[in-house]
């Protein structure tokens, strides 16, 4: 795997090359585009600290893409401590949602990352906290699910979205949407209180989803509460 970059038309490309066919699926799962010289994702050239955050996403790259493949195991419980330790002092309105959300539950499944939902002044300060973590800048999505998107890598994937959209829970409530951010519940992991959405929400994005397997852990944790 050989990581570089590129500057092209005020736009500057991550680019992962020579990647095993087997992580093809896990790069573009990521989000990056395949291209003749391999798989690349593109931010603003003037982003702010667009070197460092390069820097970051050249140690780290390997790694992310192999946990996202399965290749790798997911030390998502240390992204999530570190996540906490780092941002406990930070004035952010966030909660946990996913798969992270349920493993703090204690329900047995491995994270392959950790997705952080807040607003778009939560999206920014957490960029700002975790900057040294950062493997592509916080940034402002259009036409998507939420508005702002940010991505770190500590031990495991960290990722955040900021302002998401109300129609997500047009076709049934979702876990990071609108009507999960009313209906939260408090966990205590860690020494830490952590926001999540009811079991039953996630029940229902999972079995929409398609996830049965996880659906049936959900299932057997609130036959157990």
């Amino acid at each position: 795997m050989r990581i570089s970059r590129k500057t092209a038309g005020g736009k500057t490309y991550f680019v992962v090359s020579e990647l095993d066919p087997l992580c093809h699926k896990a790069a573009k799962d990521l989000g990056f585009v395949e291209a003749e010289d391999g798989f690349s994702r593109a931010f603003e050239t003037d982003t702010l600290h667009i070197d460092q955050i390069f820097a970051r996403f050249a140690s780290s790259a390997e790694e992310m893409i192999l946990q996202a493949a399965g290749a790798k195991p997911v030390p998502w419980d240390k992204a999530l401590l570190s996540f906490l330790q780092r941002t406990s002092e930070e004035n952010v309105d966030w909660w946990l949602a996913g798969s992270g959300a349920l493993a703090i539950r204690g329900i047995d499944l491995v994270p392959r990352d950790l997705d952080i939902i807040t607003d778009r002044n939560g999206a920014l300060r957490l960029g700002r906290a975790m900057s040294e973590w950062l493997v592509e800048p916080v940034q402002e999505s259009h036409g998507w699910i939420a508005r702002w998107f940010g991505r770190a890598f500590a031990h495991a994937r960290i990722e955040w979205v900021g302002d998401v959209e109300k129609w997500v829970d047009d076709r049934g409530s979702n876990d990071f949407g609108p009507m999960a951010g009313d209906r939260l519940q408090t966990v205590r992991w860690s020494g830490y209180t952590i926001r999540v959405p009811p079991l039953e929400m996630q029940l229902e994005a999972c079995e929409r989803r398609g996830l049965k397997d996880r659906a049936q852990k959900i299932q057997q944790a609130l036959g157990h509460m």
